[in-house]
């Protein structure tokens, strides 16, 4: 649990750790938004959030490069590194300060620092964030808390084989027909690591639903053109068979959030939202067994509902892929190939 670093006083319930999600910052403009971090669980943004913020024409190219961003964007956080971020459920004994709650229409977004202060001495601590467009959180000060061991039993790591699961999955569509956001941000984030991997090259998609459900966002940001790179996925429970492809798209680790890699590859790697990549390397819903009997094969019950499929390919989050983008190193060199070829 995280405790005010001024009193001791306790601010969240027991949590445990896990991955950044990639969907962290990126969500829909006017709309409200779930939390972002499941009940019990915390997560640390290791780059600099938050105000302040200064202009890209105000701030030279090596100074952004230390804040973490590498081409250009809109404006760049100088705000603090490492804050942690827990579900607003989990927040404890932490109470408004009124000067600081503006939002855009329906919520609070933090513009102006940190919004929440410890109940029993008053410190600034935490920042709640929930206006629309941005998923719902508590984001603790990284100065103004301290981490304490709960003293109760230890929740086992999240790991590989969570991916697996069946309920790891995360469908391209929400339970209402609509569009899952998540993944919207998740197509960004892993298209700018994919522009990157290849170096603004075409792509080759496997078939299956990898070409069905990303063929359109990957037209988008890649060329068609000769000698293209191959992709194919890869990742727990799915081998590559055959000579390596070009570049893999594999999972994010749950816990660290660092890409997988096959035993010894050192090869060109895209990370993707496990949750995401479990829906594509298994995307088949499996109907209910009949209370009795054997159905013949092929026939389906005509009492289970045909899971949804989207109207149209999911479309990759702007601000997800332009910003990931900006934030990995090897951009400014893809940046200055593209000047040089005009």
């Amino acid at each position: 649990m995280f405790v005010c670093a001024g009193c001791g006083t306790e601010l969240t319930a027991p949590l445990s750790r896990v991955a950044l999600p990639v969907h962290t910052h990126y969500g829909a403009w006017e709309e409200l938004h779930p939390p972002l971090m499941e009940p019990g669980t915390y997560a640390v943004e290791a780059r600099p959030t938050g105000p302040p913020w200064r202009l890209w024409e105000d701030v030279d190219e090596e100074t952004a490069a230390r804040q973490g961003v590498y081409t250009p964007v809109y404006r760049v956080s100088f705000g603090a590194r490492d804050r942690i971020v827990v579900a607003p459920g989990d927040s404890r004994s932490m109470t408004w300060i009124p000067e600081r709650c503006e939002g855009y229409c329906r919520g609070v977004d933090g513009r102006d620092g940190p919004n929440l202060a410890c109940g029993t001495c008053g410190l600034a601590v935490a920042t709640r964030m929930d206006d629309c467009g941005l998923w719902q959180a508590v984001w603790l000060e990284p100065d103004a808390v301290e981490r304490r061991p709960s003293g109760l039993p230890t929740v086992p790591a999240p790991c590989w084989e969570d991916v697996e699961r069946p309920e790891h999955r995360v469908p391209p569509l929400e339970a209402d027909g609509s569009c899952s956001r998540r993944w919207e941000a998740a197509l960004g984030v892993a298209l700018a690591h994919l522009v990157v991997a290849t170096m603004g090259r075409p792509v080759t998609l496997p078939p299956g639903p990898v070409t069905e459900l990303l063929s359109h966002a990957v037209g988008r940001y890649l060329p068609a053109g000769p000698e293209p790179r191959s992709l194919a996925l890869a990742g727990p429970g799915v081998a590559v068979t055959g000579p390596r492809p070009d570049v893999l798209l594999v999972p994010r680790h749950p816990l660290t959030g660092d890409p997988w890699r096959p035993p010894g590859d050192e090869g060109a790697v895209v990370p993707l939202d496990s949750g995401v990549w479990a829906y594509l390397a298994d995307p088949h819903d499996i109907s209910p067994m009949p209370a009795t009997g054997v159905l013949p094969e092929g026939v389906l019950r005509d009492d289970y509902p045909v899971p949804p499929r989207p109207l149209y390919p999911p479309q990759p989050h702007r601000y997800a892929f332009q910003l990931t983008l900006a934030g990995i190193p090897a951009a400014r060199e893809l940046r200055s190939s593209r000047a040089e070829t005009g």
